[in-house]
């Protein structure tokens, strides 16, 4: 068999071959065009990349020191006494601040005050005045001796709370000559008057309430089983501020209310008013049988016949 006839390819697969061999090259060309490049980029960046690590490892070695990561400085509250080694690096502390804190607590060293802290080696001016604000030291860590006067000085407050609270339990009672307003209104007052207690005291005040104001000392009588040798030490010094009712205004039950004015007389002032009018003056009701000239004078003190 001669060469031709072993690789005779007729025609048709001629052009099949052809058309795969056009395929490959355009391929082949397009695979180039594409990433024929990276390769040779990547070596040399590469290169470059181990040349500026030689460089920057020959420049570390000749220094003799190490580049720390740069780290975000953040501001919260601590205690200088129990910080951990993060928290005091996220303040902005050098490792070597870090250490010494440390070391100085380890020495049994302690963080009393603020300005304790400034005595850190290294820390400038500007970064204690950063840093002081945020400063937060336990009262753990104050001296023992702070027992003491914080148990003295309540000690002395108690006293003087105590002392308080019997000045008011047994007030100083007035002497013979002195006198109390009885229109005060103060209970406190009442009790500096001998003879008169908290009991008393609260009569005094609830019975003038009642009244309007006193007009007199001897109302004290009409308080059930007060001691007469207590009138002595009371004064009425001032009438201006005696509450007057309306006669004209106030219904059966709002009359009644008064001390002076019982449920019959109410009655007879609303019966009065609806069958003859507003009532000009006190001296109208003396017609009627439950308003003795005694009764008008207690009241007039007290009533007002405006409309």
């Amino acid at each position: 068999m001669k060469w031709r006839e072993l690789f005779y390819v007729r025609k048709s697969d001629r052009q099949v071959l052809l058309v795969l061999l056009t395929v490959v090259t355009v391929a082949l060309i397009v695979l180039y065009l594409a990433g024929g490049k990276t390769p040779q980029t990547s070596s040399a960046l590469m290169a470059a990349s181990d040349s500026s690590t030689a460089g920057d490892g020959a420049a570390g070695k000749a220094s003799g020191y190490y580049q720390q990561p740069e780290r975000a400085v953040e501001r919260f509250p601590f205690d200088p006494n129990t910080a951990d080694s993060t928290q005091l690096l996220r303040l902005g502390l050098q490792p070597w601040q870090v250490r010494n804190i440390y070391k100085y607590r380890a020495a049994g060293g302690v963080y009393r005050q603020k300005e304790d802290f400034a005595r850190l080696y290294g820390l400038t001016v500007k970064q204690y005045r950063e840093l002081e604000p945020y400063i937060a030291i336990s009262d753990e860590y104050q001296p023992a001796s702070m027992l003491v006067k914080d148990r003295r000085s309540q000690s002395d407050s108690a006293y003087a709370h105590r002392k308080d609270s019997l000045s008011r339990l047994y007030p100083r009672k007035i002497a013979a000559g002195e006198h109390v307003d009885l229109n005060v209104m103060d209970t406190a007052a009442y009790r500096t008057v001998p003879g008169i207690g908290s009991y008393y005291a609260g009569r005094i005040m609830a019975y003038g309430r009642r009244l309007g104001g006193y007009v007199s000392v001897s109302q004290l009588d009409e308080i059930e089983d007060f001691p007469p040798t207590a009138k002595a030490f009371f004064a009425v010094e001032d009438t201006a501020g005696v509450q007057k009712i309306y006669v004209n205004r106030l219904s059966l039950n709002e009359l009644k209310r008064h001390p002076y004015i019982s449920y019959l007389q109410a009655k007879a002032i609303v019966d009065y008013r609806r069958q003859n009018g507003p009532i000009r003056s006190l001296d109208d009701l003396r017609l009627l049988r439950d308003f003795p000239s005694e009764t008008i004078a207690r009241l007039r003190p007290y009533v007002s016949c405006e409309e």
